[in-house]
């Protein structure tokens, strides 16, 4: 009899999982979907260098610093109701950015999806821990949510750049209405409400200073990338360093901050969320001007550089699966070390592309390196909680992932802005971007051959840049961490599933 009655609890626990997969794929995808959509983007709606890259990381930044407060708001007020809530909302900007006439909407809707994803990934977790009450089988559970996370990101260009081989720009966000109008149909019937019996407070105060101390520092980097030192760019930075200070002493004093700082004392807990922010900064911005390289320099149609990044993401995606049954094996320190040498390997691997010709380092590049991506998402949220004591898990765990989100919005804005640098620099002086020199009227060959010459440069010297900080990091890692490093059995994937501090 008892038998019997769990199979119906547990064929809606499978029933449940599957369809938060189906946001949770979003979420992730829609950080990556629009790499190899920026030239049609850019022909479309003329934005200009700084614009480019708002339209590209203003979502991941949107997510990256909501991420915890949003946790503990779902928390207090009830996380399927804020995950159902971040549905539609996610829906409604996916709908305004497919339409979008022109680049300033284009980057509202980004910033709306990306509040939107802010409440889906936390309550998600949460309520995963509703469906699978069985420590073990939650931990599955939990590690098919962090493989479709994974995945996500690595199709995000391969979904993107099969659709513009067929529709027009805006195809990209329409993919997402109907798996959210699937998701909003059947949850209601499968999950269950889940709220903390003794939430913290949201401090308003920490969520305003954190997001708009990034953004002006942010802003002010690229706008110096795209036009020089001004003085309102340099104020911008300014004002943006001052918020962020105080918003990091503002932490030592709250009973529930956004951010518990005293964590970073723990040096395996340092390495773990530095490994959670530089492989996707890393990813995300080779991946972005590699898109460009590949349909603006090497002139290839989109859909056969979507084919191109195919195997890269097989591999990151096939790593992410197999990297928790070999930690077991071999540790945490060893599957760091690989994961930051092969990241830096891959990079190096694109320093022989040239303008003429380097599809075949792409491809080899991403191969290489897709291993170190796919470890980082498997094991860093698990080295981070299994860090620190147990009651502190759920800070931990909220940090390593909100690390991600943040890693893949800096990617774009830091190493974006030095190819953009070097671009401006180096390029012919007639528009700050590539896709905008190619389209000046009466353009010469000689002066397209430079502007192609000086972007395949950027992209160089970003992907060096890159690789240096992954040997800094793994030569960090092989001096800081015990050759016994190894997630704690009690901090196990289940307790990352709060993500709230």
């Amino acid at each position: 009899m008892t038998q019997r009655s769990s199979r119906p609890a547990d064929t809606r626990a499978r029933l449940g999982l599957l369809a938060v997969l189906g946001p949770v794929l979003l979420v992730s995808m829609d950080g990556s979907v629009l790499f190899l959509a920026m030239p049609k983007i850019s022909r479309a709606l003329a934005p200009g260098a700084d614009q480019a890259l708002w339209i590209l990381d203003v979502y991941g930044f949107a997510v990256g610093s909501l991420l915890i407060a949003f946790g503990n708001i779902g928390d207090r007020y009830g996380r399927l109701r804020l995950l159902m809530t971040g549905a539609v909302l996610f829906g409604i900007g996916s709908a305004c950015a497919a339409f979008a006439p022109t680049a300033e909407l284009l980057i509202a809707a980004r910033a709306v999806m990306g509040i939107a994803g802010a409440t889906l990934l936390p309550s998600a977790l949460a309520v995963l821990s509703e469906l699978f009450t069985d420590p073990k089988r939650r931990a599955r559970a939990i590690g098919v949510f962090a493989a479709a996370f994974a995945a996500g990101f690595a199709i995000g260009p391969v979904v993107g750049g099969v659709l513009l081989a067929h529709f027009w720009w805006g195809s990209v966000f329409l993919v997402n209405l109907p798996v959210i109008a699937v998701f909003l149909y059947v949850a209601p019937g499968l999950l269950r409400e889940v709220r903390a019996p003794r939430a913290g407070r949201v401090d308003a105060v920490s969520v305003v200073t954190s997001a708009s101390g990034l953004l002006l520092v942010i802003h002010a980097l690229k706008h110096t990338a795209a036009q020089g030192v001004t003085v309102p760019a340099s104020a911008a930075g300014l004002a943006g360093a001052a918020l962020l200070t105080w918003f990091g002493l503002r932490q030592r004093h709250l009973e529930h901050p956004l951010i518990d700082f005293s964590l970073f004392r723990e040096r395996v807990f340092t390495i773990a969320v530095v490994t959670g922010l530089l492989p996707l900064a890393a990813w995300s911005a080779v991946a972005y001007l590699a898109g460009v390289y590949l349909q603006s320099v090497l002139g290839l149609p989109v859909l056969r550089a979507a084919l191109l990044a195919l195997p890269g993401a097989a591999v990151l995606t096939v790593t992410c699966v197999v990297t928790p049954a070999l930690v077991d094996r071999v540790g945490t320190r060893a599957a760091l070390l690989v994961c930051h040498f092969s990241i830096a390997a891959g990079l190096l691997l694109l320093l022989p592309a040239a303008a003429t010709g380097g599809a075949g380092w792409y491809v080899a590049s991403t191969v290489i390196s897709g291993v170190g991506y796919g470890i980082s998402f498997a094991v860093v949220a698990d080295t981070a909680v299994g860090a620190v004591p147990p009651e502190r898990a759920g800070s931990a765990g909220a940090l390593a992932e909100t690390s991600n989100e943040i890693g893949n919005a800096l990617g774009i804005a830091l190493l974006g802005s030095l190819a953009a640098v070097l671009f401006r620099l180096q390029g012919p002086d007639l528009a700050p971007t590539l896709d905008e020199t190619l389209r000046v009227p009466g353009l010469a060959r000689a002066a397209a051959a430079d502007a192609r010459s000086a972007f395949v440069t950027g992209l160089r010297v970003a992907a060096a840049t890159a690789a240096a900080l992954h040997v800094a990091l793994g030569l960090v890692a092989l001096r800081w961490l015990p050759r016994s490093a190894r997630p704690r059995e009690s901090a196990a994937r289940p307790r990352t599933s709060t993500a709230t501090p």
